[in-house]
């Protein structure tokens, strides 16, 4: 895939993100609020690289992009150029030392976003700046060209939005042990939503989850807790018999395989589950082929993203769907 050069004058709105102006006022507002508190609001070196999902983009991205130009960079564990890019754009944002930030979206997990940003192809590079989306290149550029682009763009977010970036502090690290805190504001909901999972609760214990979540999308606690009430409040009440014999004789029936999933999954065949849900997204299109692959992804969340057969799974997932 050969690189594609953007240009950094065609500035396009985000949908729902407030003006330039506006953003800049806030940034402004944001440094004078530090600056008369005596907070420098450093990060650690580690924290100039994030992973970024659909839950929490407006908050890690829209939002920061308000003091830091945010670089997006779009990539996926099966794709060979975006394993050359990616440290690549890690050690320039180390080197850059606040002057961007940048954030990893991992397109299998989050086809949303890449959606919305209109992707084709990957490694894709874009950036947001004061709430606005800037297309930057697109491929495995050469380190010369990037770096005269991420020039281009600390310029753009100084003398458009005031944007200066962000301080770093080089003796902080991320690994540190935080000072002790009080309890925090999600913590009882936490503890109700367990114990109801306990109890066998599940609906009460999914919407106490989604009352966490709808104050703090990204609360990785609830998304899991939410993903594990919502699966066995699902089969509780299914006839695995029935479930398994309706899956047999409909391959094609994609609420059928989607329940043989969950079953599997329940009964800890996680490889079959994900098995079945691939095979029925290669086999559908559509709405059903989205309604696999959103299931899947669904379980995905209760396995946990860094479990060897959720990467495997991605990867096959990739395979059928590009």
């Amino acid at each position: 895939m050969q690189p594609r050069n953007m240009s950094m004058s065609g500035v396009v709105d985000l949908a729902a993100v407030k003006a330039a102006g506006e953003a800049k006022a806030k940034a402004e507002q944001a440094r004078a609020e530090a600056a008369r508190t005596g907070g420098t609001g450093a990060v650690a070196p580690a924290a100039l690289v994030i992973d970024v999902d659909e839950a929490g983009f407006e908050r890690e991205v829209l939002q920061r992009s308000a003091e830091v130009p945010v670089v997006i960079d779009f990539w996926a564990e099966w794709c060979e150029p975006c394993k050359q890019l990616g440290p690549l754009l890690e050690r320039l944002a180390a080197e850059y030392n606040g002057r961007f930030l940048l954030a990893k979206v991992d397109v299998d997990a989050n086809q949303m976003l890449m959606q919305q940003f209109g992707i084709q192809g990957i490694p894709a590079v874009f950036a947001v700046v004061a709430g606005q989306a800037l297309p930057l290149f697109q491929g495995a550029a050469p380190e010369a060209q990037i770096r005269e682009t991420l020039d281009q763009l600390i310029q753009v977010g100084e003398e458009r939005f005031g944007l200066t970036g962000i301080a770093v502090d080089p003796d902080a690290t991320a690994d540190a042990a935080p000072a002790e805190a009080p309890p925090g504001p999600y913590d009882a909901l936490l503890e109700a939503a367990a114990s109801a999972l306990d109890a066998n609760d599940f609906g009460g214990a999914v919407q106490a989850y989604r009352n966490v979540l709808a104050d703090d999308p990204g609360n990785p606690e609830a998304k899991l807790g939410l993903a594990q009430a919502e699966l066995l409040g699902r089969v509780q009440s299914m006839d695995p018999q029935a479930v398994r014999k309706d899956a047999a004789d409909k391959p094609d029936d994609v609420n059928a395989q989607i329940a043989a999933a969950d079953l599997d999954l329940v009964g800890g065949h996680v490889e079959d589950a994900f098995g079945r849900l691939v095979e029925a997204v290669r086999r559908t299109a559509g709405d059903d082929r989205n309604t696999a692959r959103l299931r899947l992804l669904e379980l995905f969340e209760v396995i946990g993203p860094e479990d060897p057969r959720v990467t495997a799974a991605r990867t096959a997932l990739a395979r059928v769907l590009f």
